[in-house]
């Protein structure tokens, strides 16, 4: 029976996932990490904690799993995508902090390059919009910053990752090498040659000397130095966490989609091998390639999801523990009127307004803290529902489920109030891990196996819709009135 161990590195904890034949999970570790946050607007991670924290929950799980490395057949990396590292080629020494994808930044310089004409030759040849989110002006500004940093990187001495990269560069002895599906994040890379793109660097004044190879997210890249896990097991799938939850989800045709509610939102439409354009400020992005073949989606990304209950538990201390928060919300009908917009790094899609902030407003002197746990759901419900209406006039096709997963997918409360406000069914799949079970799916395949699909479409719970079209759009119009303030009167 073959064994895939999923390395699942994500913007606030490191998880490792032991998978069996029929796709299900046989050992699991965890272990959350520092956020540093060093200015308001920026969010950093130690990069090297990052990468202490990954390995050791991988050997975790494997002896969860009562396993040895020796029954481990490939080893698959699902990660936060975007998050910049920038390190030393010879000691493998990270230069600065890895910049996560939360950090605003590099806001102005965006603003700059829009101004002088450029979202356009961005936008067709990346998918992307010009926004301190992806990795290529976080790249520019640690070039920019760091004394000599731009001369050591055209000399060869340094080099650029997203996570991925870092975790396999520490993983399999200086191994330099991504996935499309990541490289597609960065605003470097052409979605339609499948390559960086040399007009792009030089824009951005990037020498192409720091970049990680291309490849596909399933193939064997390397191996495992046997002193982390104790046997060189392959490196044989790698992905960006929503791609890999798509895949984990089983949206393989076109016309699929799945939301993923982690520490942000993140919602795919497979669009098979046509790469559909947006005009509605979503993102077309590389889902993954397999072989010789590329499988495009339309995305939409929302900044607070998951992290707005940790707000509520780290930042307001309302709740103890972030599973305390359906209780607390399910305590009162609904938000008494009190309305969330969590713009407490920007708005993403459809928005995409790097200086909104949050506000809270509605409040009156009956407002409890139920009033804003409650708020805080449909804050994460109600943005969703923009990202699906503006993925249906992009795409033309009409949502008729949303599959859904992540940390916050095991809420009750905040899936019926996703249908609820979408107007269809919301459903939960038997295996909620479904970010790790696309990596673990995409290296079983590398090295000739295959985990069982009998999951994908077999859901644990369906939400059915309970609101009325009248009672929906009223509660829509109050999130919209909102947001209409956010961003266009409050910065």
């Amino acid at each position: 029976m073959p064994f895939i161990l999923a390395l699942d590195q994500g913007t606030s904890s490191s998880r490792a996932l032991v998978f069996d034949a029929a796709g299900q999970p046989v050992g699991r570790a965890q272990r959350e990490f520092t956020q540093h946050f060093p200015q308001p607007g920026w969010v950093e991670h130690d990069a090297d904690e990052i990468w202490q924290s990954q390995i050791t929950v991988a050997a975790e799980a494997i002896r969860a799993a009562g396993l040895t490395a020796a029954d481990i057949a490939a080893i698959g990396i699902a990660n936060q995508r975007e998050t910049t590292v920038l390190w030393e080629r010879a000691s493998g020494r990270p230069l600065h902090r890895a910049i996560v994808w939360q950090d605003r930044r590099t806001a102005a310089l965006c603003e700059e390059l829009r101004t002088a004409g450029h979202e356009t030759l961005f936008r067709d040849k990346t998918g992307l919009l010009l926004d301190p989110y992806f990795s290529g002006t976080k790249l520019k500004w640690l070039l920019d910053t760091l004394p000599g940093a731009r001369d050591r990187a055209r000399r060869g001495e340094l080099a650029f990752g997203t996570i991925d990269s870092w975790l396999a560069w520490n993983l399999c002895g200086g191994l330099h090498v991504t996935d499309a599906s990541n490289a597609s994040r960065t605003l470097l890379f052409n979605i339609h040659d499948g390559d960086w793109d040399e007009e792009l660097l030089e824009l951005l004044d990037i020498p192409r000397s720091l970049l990680p190879e291309v490849r596909s997210s399933s193939e064997i890249y390397g191996r495992a130095d046997p002193r982390w896990l104790g046997t060189a097991i392959p490196l044989a799938g790698i992905a960006g966490d929503q791609q890999a939850a798509t895949f984990g989800q089983g949206c393989t045709e076109p016309g699929m989609a799945k939301n993923t509610y982690g520490t942000g939102a993140f919602l795919l439409l497979n669009t098979g091998a046509q790469a559909v354009p947006s005009a509605h400020r979503l993102l077309t992005t590389v889902a993954w390639r397999l072989d010789a073949q590329t499988t495009y989606a339309l995305e939409g990304s929302v900044f607070m999801a998951g992290a707005i209950i940790q707000w509520l538990r780290d930042g307001l201390g309302i709740i103890t523990h972030a599973a305390d928060i359906e209780a607390l919300a399910a305590s009162v009908p609904d938000s008494g009127g009190v309305v969330l917009v969590p713009a407490f790094a920007g708005l993403g899609a459809p928005w995409w307004d790097a200086h909104a902030r949050a506000t809270l407003s509605g409040m009156t002197r009956g407002t409890t803290r139920a009033h804003i746990a409650r708020a805080a759901l449909d804050a994460i419900a109600c943005q969703t529902v923009d990202l699906v209406q503006a993925m249906e006039k992009d795409s033309g096709i009409g949502l008729r489920e949303l599959r859904v997963d992540g940390g916050a997918a095991a809420n009750n409360l905040l899936l019926q109030i996703q249908a609820d406000l979408l107007g269809v069914p919301v459903v939960r799949p038997q295996i909620t891990e479904t970010t790790a079970l696309g990596a673990a799916r995409l290296a079983a395949l590398a090295v000739g196996q295959r985990l069982e699909e009998s999951t994908d479409s077999a859901s644990e719970r369906r939400f059915q819709p309970a609101l009325n079209s009248d009672q929906r759009n009223q509660h829509l119009a109050r999130w919209r009135r909102a947001l209409h303030l956010v961003l266009t009167g409050i910065k």
